[in-house]
């Protein structure tokens, strides 16, 4: 059986500030590559969709606590009397992230529905032949 993929798992402490946030990261990544791996469509160029989709999920996961702590609406200014209220931008960037995770998993064949549609990672495979003994190398 083949290596499988080597694909690197980026320096979190250098993407987000937060200790808790990084270790979702963390989870997120070995959950997702591990998937991938089982499923052999894990491949080296697939390291930078992954780690957005990762960071898409902890977005997703900071903007959802930040609305259920401050609500859906932001309430206008009393002092100004032309205001509206207005849908939370962390709402707004919530919905961002869900549609960049959901594009991403379809990408990558994690969302049930794609999953068939993902092939395999092909794996190079050297030919040989009972005469290449014989002949030598090619070239």
């Amino acid at each position: 059986m083949p290596a499988p993929a080597i694909v690197a798992e980026p320096k979190w402490d250098r993407l987000l500030t937060d200790r808790g946030e990084r270790l979702a990261a963390k989870g997120h990544w070995k959950r997702v590559v591990t998937e991938m791996r089982e499923r052999e469509t894990l491949a080296a160029s697939n390291g930078h969709a992954l780690q957005r989709l990762v960071l898409a999920y902890i977005i997703f996961d900071r903007c959802t606590l930040a609305v259920a702590e401050h609500g859906l609406v932001i309430e206008p200014a009393k002092d100004n009397p032309k205001a509206i209220a207005r849908l939370s931008i962390y709402y707004n960037a919530m919905r961002e992230a869900e549609k960049t995770a959901e594009r991403l998993e379809a990408q990558l064949g994690l969302s049930p529905g794609r999953r068939g549609k993902v092939g395999k990672v092909s794996k190079k495979r050297e030919r040989r032949a009972g005469a290449d003994a014989f002949l030598g190398p090619k070239g």
